[in-house]
């Protein structure tokens, strides 16, 4: 007579629940990472557009760099740019984006160093040409 079994052990379903929790898990802790590496784009991205802005639009039209930075000042770039990921505008004391403008006298700056602090990596830079 042969015994047919219908159904899962206990066992099976252990293994089947536990490659189920790791797979979650390495799945979430994946996103995370993958989250903060398009936050990071994201602050480079604004960095190079408002640093592109400063060396082709401004400093083209005014031989000098701007004390502070806004979208006023620089109306080329997108205005959505000067916040942060966080939505902390460049300027306030916690935004991950610092403008610092040097060399200045009562015509403008000779010289800056706009800067992001980033996640996965030391901080994205950019300086005058």
């Amino acid at each position: 007579m042969k015994h047919t079994s219908r159904g899962f052990t206990v066992i099976e379903i252990i293994i089947v629940i536990t490659l189920l929790a790791a797979s979650s898990l390495i799945f979430f802790s994946q996103l995370q990472s993958i989250e903060s590496a398009a936050r990071d784009e994201q602050r480079k991205t604004a960095i190079n557009a408002i640093y592109y802005s400063l060396e082709e639009v401004y400093f083209a039209e005014n031989e000098t760099y701007p004390r502070t930075i806004s979208a006023e000042v620089l109306p080329s770039v997108d205005p959505g740019l000067f916040k942060d990921p966080q939505g902390v505008t460049l300027g306030d004391g916690t935004s991950d984006y610092r403008y610092e403008a040097t060399d200045c006298n009562s015509a403008g700056c000779a010289a800056y160093s706009l800067r992001t602090t980033l996640e996965n990596e030391d901080d994205f830079v950019k300086t005058n040409r």
